[in-house]
């Protein structure tokens, strides 16, 4: 599994549950409609993360880079019906930072042959 994760914060004066409620929609858009396997959202406890980290951590699960191209496809055409969804979401948010992460040790993995 490949997980695409976004670090950020909202913007002042906006809504966490109205936030959360646009975020559903569209995460679940593209869930439905086969763009990726699953997500999650948190939220940092007790001021406790890494300082260069927002508030919320966005985590959404593909099953590989084809999957992911396609959903970056989807969103990359800037055409409706995604793009308000995804405009619903990105306007809420600042500070944002994504970093690309995977399984590990994934099913690719081979043992026994390492040089180093």
């Amino acid at each position: 599994m490949d997980i695409y994760n976004a670090w950020f914060d909202l913007k002042p004066g906006v809504s966490d549950t109205e936030f959360s409620d646009r975020l559903t929609a569209y995460m679940d858009s593209l869930k439905n409609d086969g763009l990726m396997q699953g997500w999650r959202l948190t939220r940092r406890k007790l001021g406790l993360s890494a300082a260069p980290v927002g508030e919320f951590h966005l985590m959404m699960e593909f099953t590989g880079m084809a999957q992911l191209d396609q959903a970056f496809g989807r969103v990359g055409s800037r055409r409706e019906p995604v793009e308000s969804v995804h405009f619903g979401v990105n306007s809420l948010v600042q500070n944002v930072q994504f970093a690309l992460y995977r399984d590990f040790p994934d099913e690719g993995r081979h043992r026994g042959e390492e040089k180093f």
